[in-house]
C-alpha cells in the first residue's frame, strides 16, 4: 500500500540532499510532487533523478526560484496550477546557515548575518502557510511539516542559526493550533546529517558531532525522509505541534 497515493506534495530545498531525499521518499510512496530548490542545476538533476519513482498517474512540476521572496513563491503556486487543483502536503526544508557554517561568537556575528538567518530559516514557511493553508483550512486536510534543528536548543558559537531554528520550532507548535483542527503541522529538528553543509563545517567537527549522538555515527537524508513521510501521512493523523527530534538519540530542549 502506497502511504501517499493521490496526494500532492510539495517539497522546498528539494535539490538539496535533504530535500531530494524526502522528494524520492514520496515518490516512492504514490505522491505527486512540486519542487523548488534556489539551484536550476541541482533541481533539474533531481528531477531526473526523482521522475523514474513517480507512481502510475502521478505527476511533478520543478520551477527554479527561491521561497523567501514572495513573487517567486507566487510564480511556483501559479504555475502549479497548471498540473495540480490543491497541495495537500507541505515539507518546508528550506534553511540553514547564512554565508558559512563557521562557528563565530554571538559577539562577532554580523547584523547581515543574523538578519539572513532568520530570513533563510523562517520566511519561506511563512509565505507558504499563508498562501496554502487556506486551501487546506477548506478541503479539511493539511500536512505541515517544518525542519528545525537540535541546535534550537542552543549552540554556542552558532546563536543565530539555534535562535532562528528556535524559532522555527515556536513557529511550528503556534501554527498547530491556529490550524487545528483540520491541518496537522510538526517539525523534525535533524542533528548532524550528510548534507553539503558538511563542507563547510568540516570533516572533523562534524565527526566530533556525530560522536555526541548515542549512535556514535551521521544521519543520512533517508533518514529525515522516512521522518517526514511519517509526519505527512494518515499514520500520523493524531499528532500534531510537535517536533521530532532525528539525531541519533541527542535530545534538544529549551
Amino acid at each position: 500500500m502506497m502511504r501517499l497515493k493521490d496526494k500532492v506534495a510539495l517539497v522546498t530545498g528539494a535539490g538539496g540532499p535533504m530535500g531530494m531525499g524526502v522528494a524520492k521518499r514520496f515518490a516512492a510512496q504514490g505522491a505527486s510532487l512540486i519542487l523548488t530548490d534556489i539551484s536550476g542545476s541541482r533541481l533539474a538533476q533531481g528531477v531526473e533523478e526523482v521522475t523514474p519513482l513517480l507512481a502510475s498517474g502521478a505527476k511533478i512540476h520543478a520551477l527554479r526560484g527561491s521561497v523567501l521572496v514572495e513573487e517567486e513563491v507566487d510564480e511556483l503556486l501559479a504555475t502549479s496550477r497548471r498540473y495540480f487543483d490543491r497541495v495537500d502536503i507541505i515539507i518546508n526544508v528550506v534553511g540553514g546557515l547564512w554565508l558559512d557554517a563557521r562557528y563565530t561568537p554571538v559577539l562577532e556575528v554580523q547584523e547581515e548575518r543574523w538578519d539572513m538567518c532568520f530570513t533563510v530559516n523562517m520566511k519561506g514557511i511563512f509565505y507558504l502557510t499563508r498562501k496554502l493553508a487556506p486551501g487546506m483550512l477548506e478541503r479539511k486536510y493539511g500536512k505541515i511539516v517544518n525542519v528545525s534543528s537540535v541546535e534550537y536548543a542552543g549552540a554556542a558559537g552558532h546563536a543565530d542559526y539555534a535562535a532562528a531554528k528556535a524559532g522555527v520550532t515556536s513557529l511550528t507548535r503556534s501554527l498547530a493550533e491556529e490550524l487545528a483542527p483540520h491541518i496537522n503541522v510538526n517539525c523534525i529538528a535533524p542533528g548532524i546529517i550528510r548534507t553539503l553543509a558538511l563542507r563547510d563545517v568540516g570533516e572533523e567537527v562534524a565527526n566530533e558531532f556525530a560522536e555526541k549522538n548515542l549512535l556514535k555515527r551521521m544521519g543520512e537524508p533517508e533518514d529525515i525522509a522516512n521522518a517526514a513521510l511519517f509526519l505527512a501521512s494518515d499514520e500520523s493523523s493524531y499528532i500534531t505541534g510537535v517536533t521530532i527530534p532525528v539525531s541519533g538519540g541527542l535530545w534538544p530542549a529549551l
